[in-house]
């Protein structure tokens, strides 16, 4: 990855508003601002806003964890953002998701073996993010596990992953140290 275009700001480099954005970030979450959120935090307000709609989208979705990290491993394979892919896919497989589940995502493929509910979430994120839309039968299948609020959950989580994979690839956010790249770009 080329140099980085919007590094975490320094402390004594932070305006007021910066500044203030990034205690309350710091405060809600337990760690600095980092990662998409540095990037973000030249605009504390979109900061703040991303981050309130992270953490319910994170930790009270409706969407039981394992599938949520599902959902949020595909975008991140969409989106080809080592970063995202870091972050969520020990998480992924923390919450329940099996290795081999996620490997054939960071290769392109379509896992096998898929349990009825990650079938759904599967065919429900690839037909979202491949025709903008999902069909009717991915949808009344996905009403049927989710409900309506399952539905706005799993759609909000894609369309949120979709922004931070942006703002890191706008940004050119660099993998924590440390860590190794795991995704090949994807061909177009």
């Amino acid at each position: 990855m080329s140099t980085p275009r919007l590094p975490e700001i320094p402390p004594d480099q932070m305006t007021e508003a910066q500044k203030k954005a990034a205690a309350e970030f710091a405060e809600g979450r337990g760690y600095a601002v980092r990662g998409p959120f540095a990037a973000m935090l030249r605009s504390p307000e979109v900061m703040l806003r991303a981050k309130a709609m992270g953490d319910y989208l994170r930790f009270k979705s409706s969407i039981p964890p394992r599938l949520n990290e599902l959902a949020i491993i595909l975008g991140a394979r969409y989106w080809g953002q080592n970063y995202e892919w870091h972050a969520h896919r020990a998480l992924a497989e923390k919450a329940g998701l099996r290795p081999e589940i996620a490997t054939a995502i960071a290769d392109g493929r379509r896992p096998k073996n898929l349990s009825i509910d990650e079938e759904v979430v599967v065919d429900f994120c690839t037909e979202l993010y491949s025709n903008r839309c999902v069909s009717d039968d991915t949808y009344a299948r996905a009403l049927k596990l989710f409900g309506e609020q399952g539905i706005v959950d799993l759609t909000a989580v894609n369309g949120y992953y979709a922004l931070i994979a942006m703002m890191l690839n706008v940004a050119r956010v660099p993998l924590p140290a440390g860590a190794q790249r795991q995704l090949d770009p994807m061909p177009r």
